[in-house]
């Protein structure tokens, strides 16, 4: 734990010396920064503006700060608090005059182990620079990102290079930059490679085609795959910078060889950034150089590449000169894209799977029903279930582009053949999908082609599909209306209850559960009630005991004169039955909904309302 060295007041001594107990938790604070238990220590720091404020301005600067300078060497968590606290520290020092004094802890914490604490303390290093006077820039926090540049370990040196793009004048900070650009250490040069866009953002045009262009060359080039890769990131930042005359003889030479470079990793990076890469280059450089290159991303040997081009392959497209995209679509990238359709790896195909539909509204009716229509039936009967979903979750794309008869034609006999598939967790994942659907084609077309096999899932021997059957029902009739339930869903469900298995009786008890409230007051005393209380006399205890539950979850619902007629006389006789489960059931629903010494004769808007 830290040292208590520092003259920090303890609990007794400030309580006593200030003559008010009001300053007593500060002190305590300040006593748990000492305390041997890391999570009061953590506590104690995240409170450090309190500390402060209680301290004061002087004390703060002159106590508080060397206090927690010596503290630097605790547990990651602590430190991690505190590089993040001293960032918001400049009132509670005396302000911008001040600033200055929040530089040596700060750069202590730039300098640890811990990756997290560093970065953290180079976020607070950057937020107070822009606090500084010109002069105290020069005079203090300039010596501090030299010393950090020119550290023995790592560790400073890595965090230094995350401070160049705020010191001023930039020109001068180049040649640091430079020399950590080719520093011994990977790890400082990854650093380097990560913050060379940033820097460049702030540097003349000059200085970057003469000095950033041949660090970036170089980086790129580097011998670890890890900075390689994160000149690519750098490249985009680099790309919107230079005039389009001169991209072509400064980026692409490079850009060109990490598409292809020995490292998977290098190319992923190349293919994760490629909408940006697109929009930087522009629509020339994109046709001639980046569509082949995007072609071998698609075709790279190793899956991760593929995967993350897939991704990109619809925001490619749309970025695609307007006058040449469907050119370029039909002749370069189908092709490739037919090829993925049946690629050996899962994430590849759901990769493409969630953006190929968007291609859709990009090529238009006709392309669509000759060349995607195919490509979505086969990733529809894909035997990956995330690729299937995600082809079901995009059809609105399809749909507003061909329209439903196509669309059912095509692609419903997929859907139906996987709401029905041997492999509960396949039917389980369309049914969750279905109100989407149900949405997306409109509920004429939904009662047509696919509400007998929702009523279906109700009967499955699957206690989880049942389920989500159930709650399917209530978001179709939050989407289609009561009128719609009454018609087509309610007389199926009532229907249930007169089944031999006691289990789909239940289904019953669980739909009524979930419809009456959507479907109202009318609906379920009219129709749902009688049926409810006549399963109170089933054979079956557990159906008995769902019933008094489920009149305890609909009694909300129901008018108070049905509550006193019709529930009150049969929950009564369920809190008398045989069955300690039943019993209980019906006496918690008594004391739900029928509560004694509450009177019954209530509108149903206010018994609603009581909470008892």
């Amino acid at each position: 734990p830290p040292s208590a060295s520092r003259p920090l007041t303890t609990p007794h001594s400030m309580a006593g010396a200030e003559g008010d107990d009001s300053l007593y938790p500060i002190a305590v604070l300040i006593d748990e920064l000492r305390n041997e238990d890391v999570q009061l220590r953590l506590n104690s720091i995240k409170k450090l503006s309190t500390i402060a404020l209680a301290l004061g301005v002087e004390r703060t600067r002159t106590e508080l700060l060397p206090f927690l300078t010596d503290t630097i060497y605790d547990e990651d968590e602590v430190l991690l608090a505190l590089a993040e606290q001293l960032g918001s520290f400049t009132v509670l020092v005396g302000g911008p005059e001040y600033v200055h004094c929040l530089l040596p802890p700060l750069e202590s914490l730039a300098t640890v182990e811990e990756t997290v604490v560093r970065d953290k303390a180079v976020e607070s290093l950057r937020k107070i620079s822009q606090e500084h006077s010109p002069v105290d820039l020069e005079v203090h926090f300039e010596p501090l990102v030299k010393r950090l540049a020119c550290g023995d370990w790592f560790t400073s040196r890595t965090s230094a290079c995350g401070l160049f793009s705020v010191c001023y004048p930039l020109e001068r900070w180049v040649t640091h930059f430079r020399t950590l650009c080719s520093d011994d250490t990977p790890m400082v040069r990854r650093a380097a490679a990560s913050k060379l866009g940033e820097f460049a953002k702030v540097l003349e045009l000059d200085y970057v085609k003469s000095d950033i262009i041949p660090l970036f060359t170089a980086l790129a080039s580097d011998e670890q795959d890890s900075v390689r890769l994160l000149a690519v990131e750098a490249c985009v930042s680099i790309a919107t910078l230079l005039p389009q005359e001169d991209l072509e003889a400064l980026v692409m030479p490079t850009l060109r060889q990490a598409a292809e470079d020995k490292s998977w990793r290098v190319r992923y990076m190349v293919a994760d950034k490629f909408s940006e890469l697109q929009k930087a280059v522009g629509p020339e450089i994109t046709k001639n150089d980046l569509v082949p290159a995007f072609q071998n991303l698609l075709k790279d040997c190793e899956a991760e590449v593929r995967a993350a081009a897939a991704n990109k392959v619809k925001e490619f497209c749309e970025n695609l000169p307007e006058d040449s995209r469907e050119t370029i679509i039909m002749t370069h990238v189908l092709p490739c894209v037919k090829e993925l359709v049946s690629d050996t790896n899962q994430h590849v195909k759901s990769a493409l799977a969630s953006v190929i539909m968007g291609l859709s509204t990009i090529l238009g009716k006709d392309n669509t029903v000759e060349h995607l229509l195919p490509l979505f039936l086969a990733q529809l009967k894909d035997e990956c279930p995330e690729v299937r979903l995600n082809i079901i979750s995009n059809l609105d794309c399809v749909n507003e582009v061909i329209g439903i008869r196509q669309l059912s034609q095509s692609l419903l006999p997929a859907i139906v053949e996987l709401a029905e598939d041997a492999k509960w967790r396949v039917r389980l994942a369309i049914i969750e999908y279905m109100p989407l659907l149900a949405g997306q084609l409109g509920v004429e077309f939904f009662d047509e082609k696919l509400n007998s096999l929702c009523m279906a899932w109700l009967v499955d021997h699957v206690y989880a599909i049942r389920e989500a059957a159930t709650c399917n029902l209530m978001k179709l009739v939050e989407k289609f209306g009561a009128e719609w339930a009454q018609n087509t869903i309610v007389p199926k469900v009532l229907s249930m209850s007169n089944d031999p298995n006691y289990l789909h009786r239940m289904t019953t008890l669980f739909c009524i559960n979930a419809l009456s409230e959507v479907c109202g007051q009318e609906i379920t005393t009219k129709h749902m009630l009688p049926v409810v209380l006549k399963m109170a006399s089933d054979q079956v205890a557990n159906v008995r005991f769902n019933v008094a539950k489920c009149l305890q979850k609909i009694g909300p619902v129901l008018d108070s004169s049905a509550l006193q007629a019709e529930v009150k006389p049969v929950l009564e006789i369920l809190a008398t039955d045989q069955d300690m489960d039943v019993k209980y059931f019906a006496q918690e629903a008594i004391s739900g909904i029928l509560a004694p010494g509450i009177t019954l004769h209530l509108s149903s808007s206010l018994l609603q309302e009581v909470h008892f």
